[in-house]
Parts: C-alpha cells; structure tokens; sequence
C-alpha cells in the first residue's frame, strides 16, 4: 500500500509538471506570435510610406517646378502691372500697394495648385478654415493697424500730398518724406521725422502749402500819428512792387486796420512762389528791410510804444497841479 501511494503522487507530480510546461510553452508561442505581428505592421506600414513616398516622387518634382514657375510668373506680372499703373498714376503708395498684391496672389494661386498636386487637399480645407479664424482674431486684436492699413489706401487714392510737399498736420510742419500704408513721415524743419498713424491723417485737416505753387505774405507794420497816411501808402507799394520775388502783383494788398495804442495800424498782403520755407522766411525778411529803409528815407516813423499817465480823479489834469510829499530820512514831510 505505501508504495502504491508512492506511485500515485509521483504520477500526479509528473502530470501538473507537464501541464506547467505545456502552458509556458503556448505563453510564449502567443508572445512571439503578438511580437511579429507588431513587426509585420510596422514593416508594412514602413513600405507604405515609402511605396507612397517612391508613387508622390514625380508629384513632387511637378510641385517644385511649379513653384519655380510661379515664382518667376509672380515677378513677371509684378513688372507688367507697375508699367501699367505708372502710365495711369505717379503715385508711389499705389503703385507698392497694388504690385504687391498682385505679387501675393500669383503666389497664392501657385500654392494651391501645388497642394492639389500632392494630393493636400484636405489640407487647403483646412488653412482657409484657419486662416478665417486667424484673420477674425487679429482684427479684433489690431484694429488700430487695420484702420491704419485702410486709411493708407485711401490716402493713395486721395492724394492729398505728394512726397516732398510742404504740408502741415496734426501741427507738424515739413515736407514729406515718405509714405506707406501705415505712417506719413514728415520731417519738420526743426530737423526731426514724425511719424503720424495714416488713419489721424486722413482725419486731421491738412494744410499743403506746396499744391498750388505760392504763398501770400502777410506783413503788420504801424506808423506815427503825425505821418501822412497817403504817403505811407505810397511809399510801401513802391518799396515792394519792384522786388522780383513778387508774383501776382495785381493782388498786392495795401490796408490800414486801425487805431493802436501808439500807431496807426496797416496791413500789407503780398505773394510769392513757395518752393520751400527757406525761400518764405527769405522773402518775408527781405519785404520787412525794404518797408524798414523806404520809411527812413522818407522820413516816416516807426513808433515806439506811448503810455501816457494821468493822475486826476477824472482825468485830463497834469501833474504839475499835484503836490507831491516826500519823507526824508529823519522822518520829516518835503514837498
């Protein structure tokens, strides 16, 4: 009996031993049969991309010529439409402006093309998705720039000035020095560029003392009560007419504008060309030596001002009707 136990639980052992192995033995056959699926999908996928990659080669090289093509097109076209625009208009703003817009659609329209090529067509879908959305953010976020932007092409094509007139806005004075779709840039005569945003430009009044050509000078001069204002009168007009600055000598205004504290007031209105300020302030100094000289040689006076002081109650009693006291040092009242 013991040794048949014996034999029973050696069997028994042998058996849930072999089961053990037979189990280990299916584990690892499904190990490694999940391991080369893995590879086998890998490796797949691996030849997929590059059988796409080897099938896309001449898409790609169709796509970089274009590019290329498109690229040289955008320039051509560029050129033809500045000839174009220069024949029409001298305005450099609008000629940056519409060349470059030109330039940015040939390319764009190559883009898309090229993106079709290559089979990215969900992804155009997507970019113009984007884009709109990008667009919408940013004009919330710089609708300063934008206004700027707008009112740049406006300006263009307005053309209230042109590069190198004399302008002044906002109460800066100067030519201007350049343009864009974002800034006018004048350089004051003081020697600095002040950059003003195009949309105050468009909205302050702009004086432009370059359009027309000429400027009238307005000269204020007072003269003696004791001279004669017929004489005055003469004398400036002759002073000035001659000078050969002078243009529009039909329009020289001579006027007298009214009693002053010391002087009898006038007014004299004449005109020049106005190239530049340098020539203004020449000008203007000029007509103000030649009144100066006119007056001396004929006698004519330039007053100082009066001041007359009356002392009565009621006026019109001189001084010497009043008695004056004064304290001397030991603390007695002199007359």
């Amino acid at each position: 009996m013991p040794q048949s136990n014996k034999l029973v639980d050696s069997l028994s052992e042998k058996m849930v031993s072999d089961t053990t192995a037979a189990q280990e033995a299916t584990n690892k056959s499904e190990k490694s049969s999940e391991a080369e699926t893995a590879v086998e999908l890998v490796v797949d996928k691996v030849d997929s991309w590059i059988d796409g990659f080897v099938s896309m080669i001449p898409n790609m090289i169709v796509s970089i010529i274009l590019f290329v093509v498109f690229l040289l097109l955008a320039k051509l076209v560029q050129k033809g439409v500045m000839k174009l625009i220069r024949k029409t208009s001298d305005n450099r703003v609008l000629h940056n402006l519409f060349t470059t817009i030109v330039y940015y659609l040939v390319l764009g329209l190559g883009l898309f093309i090229i993106l079709g090529i290559l089979k990215l067509d969900k992804a155009v879908t997507s970019l113009l998705a984007g884009v709109g959305v990008v667009g919408l953010a940013l004009g919330f976020a710089f609708q300063d720039i934008a206004a700027n932007f707008v009112s740049g092409i406006i300006l263009a094509f307005r053309r209230p000035f042109e590069i190198e007139d004399i302008v002044q806005i906002k109460g800066f004075m100067g030519p201007v020095s350049r343009t864009n779709l974002r800034v006018t840039v004048v350089e004051t005569f003081q020697g600095q560029e002040v950059y003003i945003p195009n949309k105050d430009v468009l909205q302050a009044p702009i004086i432009n003392y370059s359009k027309l050509g000429y400027r009238r000078i307005d000269l204020e001069i007072g003269v003696s009560y004791g001279d004669d204002l017929e004489k005055v009168e003469k004398v400036v007009l002759n002073a000035i007419k001659d000078k050969e600055w002078l243009i529009r000598k039909e329009d020289l205004i001579f006027c007298y504008t009214g009693y002053g504290d010391s002087s009898i007031n006038l007014e004299v209105k004449f005109w020049i060309k106005y190239p530049t300020e340098p020539g203004f302030l020449e000008f203007r100094s000029d007509a103000i030596k030649t009144i100066k000289k006119a007056f001396d040689e004929n006698e004519i006076t330039i007053p100082f001002p009066i001041r007359t002081l009356d002392f009565g109650i009621k006026g019109g009693e001189p001084i010497s009707a009043h008695k004056i006291s004064l304290k001397s040092m030991d603390g007695k009242d002199e007359e």
